[in-house]
């Protein structure tokens, strides 16, 4: 990061602070972390205002993340079963603000539920797209399909297969560094907000990648190279969101 730049927080793999009463609840199964590097400068122009890219070793990164969203819920009550439900993939950037909270932005998500998107988009204003999408597990291998409904670009599509290996005992720096992620930013009304959440310690497993047939980066304006530098599995996480903060204001 340049010198102007603020002072990132700790990476850490569990939850900075536990959430008392979710604005939201859900859970994430099934995840594929796959990440590419690119340069900080490439980035930096799509992220909120009053962010900075997040950087590991001078290097930003690039994921695409498919997987399975499961029961949304708004405390206190419980997780909606079908509409709270459906396939997920998201293409996202990692952010710095000013008080050095580390968190996500993401530039596409595409859902297989309509009134989630709508939702998503009106009440919170993120980038969600209704699409095609199903996830399907064979034994250790799992595949993850997309196609783009609305609002475009139409078509707009991924094809994911990996084969899931062993669990990590301990990741990697950088393997933290892509999946510890403990906010969100975002604008509302021209305003950078920070959307806190926690979860349990990401169980991650080594995975590989088997194919990766996608132009979701490159509609999200990051047509990325070759083939990911990381590829990681994890069976999946029960989430708490708090609610929406001022990107400098007090933690949750």
């Amino acid at each position: 990061m340049s010198a102007n730049a603020p002072t990132p927080e700790p990476v850490t793999p569990d939850a900075p602070a536990p959430i008392t009463r979710p604005l939201l609840t859900q859970s994430w199964l099934d995840l594929a972390f796959l990440h590419w590097q690119v340069a900080p400068e490439d980035v930096a122009p799509l992220l909120p205002a009053g962010t900075v890219p997040d950087t590991f070793d001078g290097a930003a990164y690039v994921g695409l993340v498919p997987f399975r969203m499961h029961r949304v819920g708004w405390p206190p009550l419980p997780g909606i079963p079908y509409l709270g439900s459906f396939p997920e993939t998201n293409v996202r950037l990692y952010t710095v603000d000013e008080a050095g909270r580390r968190g996500v932005a993401f530039r596409s998500l595409d859902a297989a539920r309509l009134i989630p998107v709508l939702t998503a988009r009106a009440g919170f204003r993120l980038p969600y797209t209704w699409s095609r999408m199903a996830v399907r597990a064979d034994g250790d291998e799992r595949t993850y399909t997309s196609s783009r409904r609305w609002p475009g670009p139409r078509g707009a599509r991924s094809r994911i297969a990996l084969r899931v290996g062993g669990r990590l005992a301990e990741p990697t720096a950088l393997e933290h560094f892509l999946t510890a992620r403990w906010g969100l930013h975002n604008e509302v009304a021209g305003r950078l907000r920070y959307l806190p959440n926690a979860h349990p310690r990401w169980p991650l497993h080594r995975a590989e990648l088997i194919e990766c047939d996608e132009d979701l980066t490159a509609a999200a304006g990051l047509p990325v190279e070759g083939d990911p530098v990381s590829v990681l599995y994890s069976p999946g996480v029960k989430v708490r969101f708090g609610r929406p903060l001022p990107a400098a204001g007090p933690r949750s």
